[in-house]
């Protein structure tokens, strides 16, 4: 049976204040078994590790959960040898979105708008050594306070490699478009992000709105969701600075190709995939990943109400800018795309 691949990592050399770590993938097996030292087992001994009884259990003993995400991690490296073809090397800002869990040996790559903040959420309880009990508990806007959980990117060089190598590495993904109208119905049609229709808003009505009116060039808070895509699409927008995190392409935050992820979990299969997370990180004994409570979470039929009003053209150019996250993520062209 052939075995997955797994990253290994080479450390290069620093640069002033700037290291740099490179990747590549190889074709060789994981550990048959991991020291491990603990009550029960005496010095020398060894046990299966999580990741080995996912990745290394025989087809035909797998559950549905593991053989899927298995199913996922295989399909993602091959869409990364089929379609990207030159490698990079990963800065510390690359890092920023990686999360580090030390007690639990985890690191998790955020995504906005696929269930990050009850992720923060859950890793608060999971590091804050009793601070924390029920994600639920902590306020939403507590989650995301700069600080309370380490990012990758603050770690040395040696102590980034030692993780990249070692800890249970996790993103979890979402259908790319119903990510986009999520994060537009959030960030512009909620009267209580002020902060994004002054930063953003104003700039999309004042590029993108033929005769804006005074109050809309100064509140920034009725944009459409036309000129949402107008705006994703112009040339000039990433020229000028990089998207916001809640737009910015999945691939683009948490580098699938160059940082071997051990589970990718799906939105659409949120609350399985979360307790096979935390199950391989022995801590599904300490925390629950929250249930949504959600009645208008965006899906499929909401995003087509959405693109029914966009133009081919713009569809078709919307979608090869997003196109890389369906493509590494399994995630069919959308049946309402009109460009075909």
């Amino acid at each position: 049976m052939t075995k997955p691949k797994v990253g290994r990592i080479f450390l290069a050399t620093c640069v002033g204040s700037l290291f740099m770590v490179i990747l590549y993938f190889q074709n060789i097996t994981r550990p048959a078994v991991e020291q491990f030292g603990g009550k029960g087992i005496g010095p020398g001994k060894t046990r299966r590790s999580p990741l080995q009884t996912l990745y290394n259990e025989d087809q035909l003993d797998m559950s549905a959960a593991q053989a899927s995400l298995r199913g996922r991690r295989e399909l993602l490296e091959e869409a990364c040898l089929t379609h990207t073809r030159k490698r990079r090397v990963l800065t510390p800002d690359d890092l920023r979105h990686l999360i580090v869990d030390d007690k639990h040996s985890l690191l998790y790559c955020y995504v906005p708008k696929v269930a990050c903040t009850n992720w923060k959420r859950v890793l608060m309880v999971l590091t804050g050594d009793g601070r924390y009990r029920e994600p639920l508990a902590i306020p939403a806007n507590e989650a995301h306070v700069a600080g309370n959980l380490r990012t990758l990117s603050e770690y040395s060089t040696g102590e980034i490699n030692h993780r990249l190598r070692r800890y249970l590495k996790f993103l979890f993904v979402r259908e790319p478009f119903e990510r986009l109208v999520s994060a537009y119905r959030n960030k512009f049609t909620r009267s209580y992000n002020t902060a994004f229709h002054k930063r953003y808003g104003t700039k999309i009505i004042r590029r993108h709105r033929p005769h804006p009116e005074p109050e809309a060039l100064e509140q920034g808070n009725d944009v459409s969701f036309k000129e949402f895509v107008q705006y994703l699409v112009d040339p000039r927008t990433q020229r000028e600075e990089p998207f916001n995190e809640h737009w910015e392409r999945i691939h683009s935050l948490c580098h699938p190709c160059l940082i071997h992820y051990d589970v990718v979990g799906k939105y659409e299969t949120l609350e399985q995939d979360s307790r096979s997370v935390l199950r391989l990180a022995g801590a599904d004994g300490e925390v629950h990943f929250p249930t949504s409570g959600k009645s208008t979470r965006t899906n499929g039929d909401m995003a087509a109400q959405f693109f029914h009003n966009i133009s081919p053209f713009y569809q078709k150019k919307l979608y090869n800018l997003y196109h890389m996250d369906f493509l590494l993520f399994n995630y069919s062209n959308p049946e309402y795309l009109k460009f075909r």
